[in-house]
């Protein structure tokens, strides 16, 4: 039996100003953002700290469903740290990632496992899979 394609969420937002003293608000109201650039100081955030906070989140909870998947106990001091870099390479503005996967008291092969098949699950990561340079790093 073939799956069916299934709409789970569409995130509605209107953004105005650009990067710059912008503005995002999302149709529910849940979001409402002023933008400044990377690094100015200036009351705001950027798409780089959304993504990286997006990005994180999904894939924390890919590696939850992982996780039940195996029937392995998430620690709960389980966390991910994520750094997303804007750089300008040969005139093009280009992103890199780290993704910092914090697993105490987990073997490492059994982390790796967790890891390996979030990146698999998480629609960020299968986004960004050979498009951006990213690198996963674990800690046990």
């Amino acid at each position: 039996m073939e799956q069916q394609d299934k709409l789970i969420y569409t995130a509605r937002v209107h953004t105005t100003g650009g990067r710059e003293g912008g503005a995002s608000r999302s149709s529910d109201g849940n979001l409402d953002i002023r933008t400044a650039l990377p690094g100015s100081h200036t009351a705001g955030t950027n798409p780089e700290q959304l993504f990286a906070a997006g990005w994180s989140a999904c894939f924390e909870s890919a590696i939850g469903i992982a996780a039940r998947r195996k029937r392995v106990a998430l620690p709960p001091s389980f966390a991910i740290d994520a750094e997303v870099d804007l750089s300008l390479v040969n005139g093009f503005y280009t992103l890199g990632a780290r993704l910092a996967v914090s697993l105490p008291g987990l073997p490492r092969d059994v982390a790796q496992a967790l890891v390996d098949e979030a990146h698999t699950l998480c629609p960020y990561s299968r986004a960004t899979h050979g498009n951006i340079d990213v690198v996963t790093t674990i800690a046990v």
